[in-house]
């Protein structure tokens, strides 16, 4: 456990960076899987239902920034995109998710494409 003099020269809690690492990343898992499911029911095929995944992750990747992420940061007097308060990297936050959720998306829109089409 940190003590209080190192929290005051790094105030960043290792734990509360884990835990919404972990809080995307089950959002982005989750969010994958109902797009891969509309994505399947919608009919769509190839490079339009790639462009439906990364549309919609991005679409939700922005929306979650500007809810919960950008309210406390300006707040607190960083920059407009500077996530590195709350997740490891910008990376992490900005990208992981096209890439995290990207094999259940797979899953969940060939299964729903063969549910409907079938």
């Amino acid at each position: 456990m940190p003590t209080e003099r190192e929290l005051q020269i790094a105030p960043i809690v290792p734990e509360s960076v884990v835990h919404n690492s972990k809080a995307l990343s089950n959002l982005q898992a989750l969010t994958a899987s109902i797009f891969g499911a509309a994505a399947g029911i919608l009919g769509l095929e190839s490079y339009s239902g790639f462009l439906f995944y990364i549309i919609f992750t991005i679409l939700t990747t922005v929306l979650f920034y500007t809810i919960r992420v950008a309210p406390t940061s300006l707040k607190d007097g960083h920059g407009l995109f500077d996530t590195s308060r709350y997740f490891r990297t910008k990376y992490e936050f900005w990208a992981g998710g096209l890439f995290n959720g990207l094999a259940g998306y797979i899953l969940t829109w060939t299964l729903f494409y063969g549910l409907v089409r079938a």
